[in-house]
């Protein structure tokens, strides 16, 4: 049934371009594997709470498939499945939420809605991810062409967590002028954060590559990058962030199969 549908569409396609007069179109699939490096940072959505400001980029694995749909000489639809690790880290004087154990020596109703403390922590969060990308092709010497990449996504969270380590004092203030610990705290702790999140997101993302035609397939390298659109925490006091990670890949991918579609002439349209 999906390599009918398939068919027609093509059909539809190739029907609507007057300038093909070939008695019969072929059209292209491809199926290709990547991996390689995803460099993910959050971006604070809150200017005034101090949790989702100070992260950096973190270094982490990105995976993917795709079946590539050639729809004409330059033009292709791209979906394809994607692991791709989100988050960020922090290292230094940082805030964090007062736990309900420091919050009784504090009279009630004046507790401060963030404590401060130097430590190092990472937030890691993996998603399983689906874009659909618009791909134009560039020939270039020999064996060698380039592309451009892009389109939206949608991706499910399949695990988060929170790591956190060192010990340090506590503080009332960023500056550290006003502690409230008599001694250094310890802060090393792996916390399950997936509750917290939305189970979903979407966005954009898009890339570049460089491809080199084999006798049965390709072997390709490319650099680009995706961005969600939608905060994912759920509880506002935990912070805004979006995701979004620099991505390297580079992969395989081999001709499946060609299929024959029937061209109607231009002048039989007309009639």
């Amino acid at each position: 049934m999906k390599k009918i549908v398939l068919q027609l569409a093509a059909l539809l396609f190739v029907a609507s371009v007057p300038s093909i007069n070939n008695s019969f179109a072929q059209t292209q699939i491809d199926i290709g594997i990547k991996g390689g490096l995803s460099i993910p940072n959050l971006t604070s959505s809150s200017s005034n709470n101090a949790i989702s400001s100070g992260y950096s980029s973190r270094l982490d694995a990105d995976a993917a498939i795709h079946a590539e749909f050639h729809l004409a000489k330059r033009f292709s639809i791209q979906p394809q499945l994607e692991y791709s690790s989100q988050g960020g880290k922090k290292n230094g004087t940082q805030a964090f939420t007062i736990p309900d154990e420091m919050r009784q020596q504090f009279p009630p109703g004046e507790a401060p809605a963030f404590l401060y403390a130097t430590y190092k922590s990472e937030a890691r969060i993996n998603y399983l991810m689906l874009p659909v990308l618009a791909k134009y092709h560039f020939d270039l010497k020999k064996r060698w062409s380039a592309y451009a990449a892009a389109g939206p996504f949608v991706s499910f969270l399949l695990n988060a967590k929170n790591i956190t380590k060192g010990s340090s004092y506590i503080y009332l203030d960023n500056a550290q002028t006003q502690p409230v610990s008599s001694q250094p705290q310890s802060f090393d702790s792996k916390d399950n954060i997936r509750g917290d999140l939305h189970r979903f997101n979407a966005g954009i993302c898009g890339h570049l590559g460089m491809n080199y035609m084999l006798k049965k397939g390709s072997v390709f390298i490319e650099a680009g990058g995706n961005f969600g659109l939608i905060d994912i925490q759920k509880n506002e006091a935990n912070g805004k962030n979006k995701t979004g990670a620099a991505v390297i890949n580079i992969g395989y991918q081999f001709i499946l199969q060609h299929v024959k579609l029937p061209v109607i002439p231009r002048k039989q349209q007309e009639n």
